[in-house]
């Protein structure tokens, strides 16, 4: 099996594939980052989860890690050397994606943004913009060649929740819920109101502008946690695919292969 390690600024996920007779995603976890625990204490996670699972280490034939936390690196590298007995393959420069990237400054733009980019292209070849719902929420363009052109990034839904009850001093923290009417009728519908439709609108907007200034038909794609919820009221978003980034660490790996 193939272990595919997702490292967010919020949420770690881990993939499993088996690649024969043909790529298959067996299990997957997702579990809190936490940039302080050592290589020694993510192999123990990692074997509970296994052992709940029903798994075990020694099927992990190989790993393969996106991470835009850098201090997470080191401890994930010596966890795949004392659990697994190799190191992982890291994607960042010098790892072949497949997917010309056009950004200023290739080095600059997340692993996370090229692997939904390049799973999201694998799917559907065509114009694209991947919309991902993460500690922040980023808006990534794709060509119909297949080149990254780059994109937005905006504030997390979560951030935006915690901003507000934070800094509101009469204004409760509450659930990121669809609200049954815009117009709410209490401060906790209200809230709800803003936030789901407001977001909403915001990834809308953001989507037909870059539409717009593409000049190419697109897919609006979206992947994360909360993009279930988005898309429900979204006018833009056309598919979700809660699965975009470890299948695209998963391509990534079998590229690297040959």
């Amino acid at each position: 099996m193939l272990l595919a390690i997702d490292v967010g600024n919020t949420n770690t996920v881990l993939g499993l594939f088996d690649l024969a007779p043909k790529p298959t995603l067996r299990e997957s976890f997702r579990f809190q980052t936490e940039k302080d625990r050592t290589g020694d204490e993510y192999g123990l996670q990692l074997r509970s989860l296994f052992d709940f699972a029903g798994l075990k280490l020694e099927q992990v034939h190989d790993v393969i890690v996106s991470s835009v936390v850098p201090p997470m690196q080191f401890p994930l590298e010596q966890m795949c050397k004392r659990f697994f007995g190799k190191k992982p393959l890291i994607v960042g420069p010098g790892i072949k994606t497949g997917m010309p990237v056009l950004y200023d400054n290739p080095r600059e733009v997340g692993a996370d943004r090229i692997v939904n980019a390049v799973a999201a292209y694998d799917k559907w070849p065509q114009g694209l913009i991947i919309v991902d719902f993460g500690t922040a929420t980023t808006f990534d363009a794709v060509t119909p060649r297949g080149e990254y052109l780059g994109g937005a990034i905006a504030p997390g839904i979560a951030i935006s929740m915690e901003a507000l009850f934070h800094r509101a001093s009469k204004l409760p923290r509450v659930a990121f819920e669809k609200p049954d009417k815009v117009v709410g009728r209490n401060t906790v519908a209200s809230m709800q109101s803003g936030l789901v439709f407001g977001y909403a609108g915001l990834v809308d907007s953001i989507c037909s502008r870059m539409a717009e200034e593409l000049g190419f038909p697109v897919k609006i794609v979206a992947t994360g946690g909360l993009a279930p919820l988005i898309a429900d009221v979204s006018k833009r978003i056309e598919v979700v695919d809660d699965q975009l980034t470890l299948d695209g660490l998963r391509i990534i790996y079998q590229r690297n292969q040959t």
